[in-house]
């Protein structure tokens, strides 16, 4: 592996207010950023931006976009002034255009709290240029494994790519006042147990096939939230190094598997 080639990192970016929560995975991400090499530039595959084809940010300045409703105000304070990435955004294009997978580019589009979050707890300085990759949720994980095959040149490029979706996620059963710190529920752990030993193994077929996993269905009864994982998995799959590390494995309100992940890291 090339000594300047960076790792590429799956994280679970769990409810907005876990930029303010108290709890081990807000710690965790906390200290990410340092763990890393410092890129020159993020490229974050979120949940939260889903469109028809796949679609890159180029805005110069992205604005924060509090994309979510009835939280504490202090939540809606939060910004994330990070400069946009406009060049970068062409690149990210053309290497999708090059192996067959449309691209828009998108002058205007900001960062989500899929994005936000996460960032402003591993770099919170917001120093680093960063833009956003759309998912397009009714092609599937292998249509977002080849987007990361085609993009695995940028970790070469000093690009840290960034899926950030959620290890579970049936928001269906937030039911009522839950605690952040509530165990993980009976059909939570099963997939998250298999999620890990997947990963680490490095399974590109049993990952695509995650619905026949363990409580599959059940935690990801939509796909948006887990399609993240490929972009970056496929990526690493592209310089052989497809063998993922656990970074992270903590549980919030019972129903969210806070797991997180890293290929060609160490």
């Amino acid at each position: 592996m090339p000594m300047n080639r960076l790792p590429t990192i799956y994280v679970t970016h769990g409810a907005p207010t876990l930029i303010i929560d108290d709890c081990p995975a807000r710690d965790f991400l906390a200290g990410l950023g340092q763990r890393l090499p410092r890129p020159k530039a993020i490229l974050c595959v979120s949940a939260h931006w889903e469109a028809e084809r796949a679609a890159v940010s180029a805005a110069p300045a992205p604005e924060t976009i509090h994309d979510f409703y009835g939280f504490p105000p202090a939540l809606y304070e939060h910004r994330y002034p990070a400069p946009g990435a406009p060049a970068l955004a062409g690149r990210v294009a053309g290497l999708l255009h090059k192996t067959g997978i449309s691209c828009a580019v998108d002058p205007l589009r900001g960062l989500d709290h899929g994005a936000w979050v996460p960032l402003k707890l591993m770099f919170p300085t917001a120093d680093l240029p960063a833009l956003q990759l759309s998912v397009q949720t009714p092609l599937g994980p292998e249509h977002h494994v080849a987007m990361g095959r085609a993009l695995a040149p940028l970790r070469d490029e000093g690009v840290l790519i960034l899926g950030s979706g959620s290890a579970t996620h049936n928001l269906a059963d937030f039911r009522g006042a839950r605690s952040i710190g509530e165990p993980p529920r009976a059909y939570v752990k099963p997939f998250d147990d298999w999620l890990v030993n997947t990963v680490e193994a490095g399974d590109e077929e049993a990952l695509a096939d995650y619905r026949r996993a363990p409580e599959g269905a059940r935690n990801h009864p939509s796909p948006e939230h887990f399609l993240p994982i490929f972009v970056p998995f496929g990526a690493a799959l592209a310089a052989g190094d497809g063998k993922g590390a656990t970074l992270h494995r903590s549980y919030t309100y019972g129903i969210l598997a806070m797991t997180a992940f890293a290929w060609g890291m160490g």
